[in-house]
């Protein structure tokens, strides 16, 4: 085994652990919940070792390093999240690889994403991205839509080709109410799910929860968290 694939198998085993050790406190079976691995910043060949280790699901936030790190693992059996926030001019190259986009959260996005997603012939899962910064119909400091554009967007996505509404998806805000609650905001955003679950019986994706505070998403009913520096250590330039 090389150095490398010592070392994120070693990573990859105590997120597992903390995501068990979560999971039997909450009374939550541990395969309710799904590890996203967060490749941003690393090499293909990362997220080669990850796939050898078991990883299954992947995700990165900008085109420019996703689109050829997705090419070039093209024949390996994963799930391709885009968790970034995307620009419209983007969407034609991300629709090629991504599976789901877990950051939709305006109207013109959904409208673009259907365009391209048809003329791929491919079928995207969207996650509508929830701002718990901003007012109900304000958006994020890192995107996002209010809490009261969730319906909007969701009746939207339901509608369009090539699309589907697949759930929600939150970043634990910096500022307003929940800055610092990262287990509220989660909690703020199961309830949200539940809302809209009630149009969308089959949008029961929750993404919530990384390094730091995976364990209050699971505690809160996540069924997706998303890890990056936990398992692939810390990012080239960030310390």
């Amino acid at each position: 085994m090389t150095d490398r694939k010592a070392q994120l198998a070693g990573n990859l085993a105590k997120v597992e652990d903390r995501i068990a050790a979560a999971c039997v406190a909450a009374g939550r079976k541990r395969d309710e919940v799904t590890l996203i691995v967060v490749t941003k910043t690393y090499p293909a060949s990362d997220v080669r070792i990850l796939s050898e280790l078991g990883v299954r699901h992947v995700a990165e936030n900008k085109d420019q390093d996703a689109a050829p790190k997705a090419a070039e693992c093209s024949d390996l059996s994963l799930v391709w999240h885009f968790v970034g926030q995307l620009q419209t001019n983007k969407v034609r190259s991300v629709v090629r690889y991504a599976d789901l986009v877990q950051s939709v959260d305006r109207s013109r996005l959904v409208t673009t994403l259907s365009k391209e997603a048809v003329r791929a012939g491919r079928e995207v899962g969207c996650l509508i991205q929830v701002a718990l910064d901003a007012d109900e119909s304000g958006r994020g400091e890192r995107g996002g839509v209010g809490p009261g554009g969730i319906e909007e967007l969701a009746d939207l996505l339901a509608e369009a080709p090539g699309v589907r509404v697949d759930g929600l998806m939150t970043v634990a805000p910096l500022t307003g109410e929940y800055a610092g609650r990262q287990r509220a905001a989660f909690e703020r955003l199961m309830v949200l799910s539940t809302d809209l679950r009630r149009a969308h019986p089959a949008a029961n994706m929750v993404s919530a929860g990384m390094s730091a505070d995976l364990e209050d998403a699971v505690a809160a009913g996540a069924t997706h968290v998303r890890v990056g520096t936990a398992v692939l250590g810390v990012r080239p330039g960030l310390g």
